[in-house]
């Protein structure tokens, strides 16, 4: 029996355990969306009105589904539409699969002016994965779609890109589904954990930093019994909120845990890139001893010097060493003093820690927050607490405007009925507001918070901070919640935390997605805390 490229690709990526694709539609791609046709109770194609946009629902998805998201656009202007989207995802460590045209085989490389032809895409795509590949038959699709999974799912997570053109889409083959390989084994160097224990079991002051590598149940598990075992304060970075619950008496900001980390004889460092935003080590070695855990070789490499590297997955380190350390647990260190300092050092953004508490204290404790670069975002970061893994999105150091309301959309449909709360400023919103039509269409039930100002408020504060005077920052902004409606989207106005509370409580449970506006005015800046290092 032969099918064309396009019905072998659905047919393997439903293999793949793909439930969900986000895409939009174009001429090079009409085989392989005529596959995902005639497949229409095995997976949901939903077509997005931007490649961003699609991008970046495949990039919320994969944050909270616990499986790679996908995402399918045309080659040229629609591979570049997705690169903000891939970039982000690449920063992130979230396992996205890019599936993206081509232009005819023949055609590759010679410049004649084809549809969508752009010099170079496979090193463009190249650029923003960590593997990619091209079928240059329809024969080759289900390995190469094996391969990428297998990629995306191992190491460091990270997108992997696969080419098709539509030629070897359109082509008949009688080749089958490639069958899966079964659980890759989780190798660790035993010497490199000894050492590590042997460090750690002889530390009096030990702290461990956590990052995005900590993101999955089964990793905070295996932090947190290692931190109760050590008696070891944990920090949490951005990227890492949520590897540890911030209810629990062990954990802390990095505001919170900076006097804590500078005082620290033994530092072990989980998941994290461990450099600030300067681009230098969170600390050097000196008088004490740093510890690494990471997948990728590459993030514990210079400027970093540490005395220990463990190059292994996260869950699969801890419970190695903590399996190997001495019975028994030592007393935790008292805490709250740093915690006090931390609530006075917050009482200088007052009014965002306001907006954050009423979200935070209207969302359920699994309900998964997705930031932005917005006032309120960048005091989310040290003042918004998050008590489960994977319940925290941002954009990492790539620092996307714009990605937070797409973002959001692809985490809700993931989150599978757990509510999902998008704090978006106007200017950031303005990027993406034509996804209310998706929200609408497939019934995302997305809450989706809109700050308004009026104006790129962040670069209007540094522009008059700096030179006295400023340009290109102001914004001519619509009704956002008569927008809303527009699109059949349910919109709300509401201008006081409470208000702003109950607005998001009311929403729980629906599939129905709501947008709430919230006028904004100036408010303190935020720079001076967030200025402490990065440990992302």
């Amino acid at each position: 029996m032969t099918k064309t490229g396009g019905e072998l690709l659905a047919e393997q990526l439903i293999a793949e355990g793909v439930r969900t694709i986000f895409g939009v539609p174009g001429i090079q791609l009409d085989y392989a969306l005529d596959g995902l046709a005639q497949n229409r109770e095995s997976v949901d194609f939903i077509s997005a009105r931007h490649e961003q946009g699609a991008a970046y629902m495949a990039d919320g998805y994969a944050r909270v589904a616990d499986r790679p998201g996908v995402c399918m656009v045309v080659p040229g202007p629609g591979l570049l539409n997705a690169a903000a989207a891939l970039s982000t995802a690449y920063a992130t460590n979230s396992p996205v699969v890019c599936i993206a045209g081509q232009i005819p085989s023949p055609t590759i490389g010679r410049g004649l002016g084809m549809l969508h032809e752009i010099p170079g895409q496979s090193d463009l795509l190249r650029s923003l994965t960590k593997w990619n590949g091209i079928a240059t038959s329809p024969e080759e699709i289900p390995g190469l779609v094996r391969e990428a999974f297998t990629r995306v799912s191992s190491g460091r997570p990270r997108p992997v890109g696969i080419e098709i053109p539509p030629d070897v889409l359109q082509a008949k083959t009688t080749a089958g589904v490639a069958p899966p390989e079964g659980d890759l084994t989780d190798e660790i160097d035993e010497d490199s954990v000894g050492r590590a224990v042997e460090l750690l079991a002889a530390a009096e002051r030990p702290v461990i930093v956590a990052g995005g590598g900590v993101r999955d149940a089964a990793s905070g598990a295996a932090l947190q019994a290692l931190a109760e075992r050590l008696g070891a304060p944990v920090i949490t970075s951005r990227n890492g909120k949520g590897a540890i619950s911030d209810r629990h008496p062990l954990a802390l900001s990095r505001l919170a845990g900076a006097d804590v980390l500078a005082d620290a004889d033994v530092v072990l460092a989980v998941g994290t890139r461990f450099i600030t935003m300067t681009g230098q080590p969170v600390v050097r070695p000196g008088r004490r001893r740093l510890i690494a855990i990471n997948a990728d070789p590459a993030d514990v490499s210079a400027p970093r010097e540490f005395d220990v590297a463990v190059i292994a997955d996260a869950r699969v380190a801890l419970e190695a060493i903590a399996s190997s350390l001495p019975d028994g647990r030592r007393e935790a260190p008292e805490l709250d003093g740093h915690r006090k300092r931390e609530r006075d050092a917050l009482s200088v953004i007052a009014p965002q820690v306001e907006w954050l508490r009423a979200i935070r204290g209207a969302m359920p404790d699994d309900g998964v927050f997705v930031e932005e670069l917005t006032q309120v975002g960048y005091a989310a970061r040290l003042a918004f607490p998050v008590y489960e893994p994977g319940t925290y999105v941002t954009p990492g150091y790539q620092g996307t405007l714009g990605y937070g309301f797409p973002t959001g959309l692809g985490a809700a449909v993931g989150a599978e009925g757990r509510q999902v709360v998008s704090i978006n400023g106007d200017g950031g919103f303005g990027w993406a507001l034509q996804e209310l039509s998706t929200a609408a269409k497939y019934a995302i039930g997305l809450v989706t918070v809109v700050f308004r100002n009026d104006a790129f408020g962040n670069v209007q504060r540094i522009q008059t901070e700096t030179f006295g005077r400023n340009i290109g920052v102001e914004l001519k902004n619509p009704d956002f919640v008569a927008l809303a409606g527009e699109f059949g989207v349910a919109g709300e106005r509401v201008t006081t935390p409470e208000a702003l509370g109950a607005a998001i409580r009311n929403a729980r449970g629906t599939d129905a997605p709501v947008l709430i506006e919230v006028p904004f005015g100036d408010v303190p800046s935020p720079w001076k805390l967030l200025a402490e290092p990065s440990i992302g």
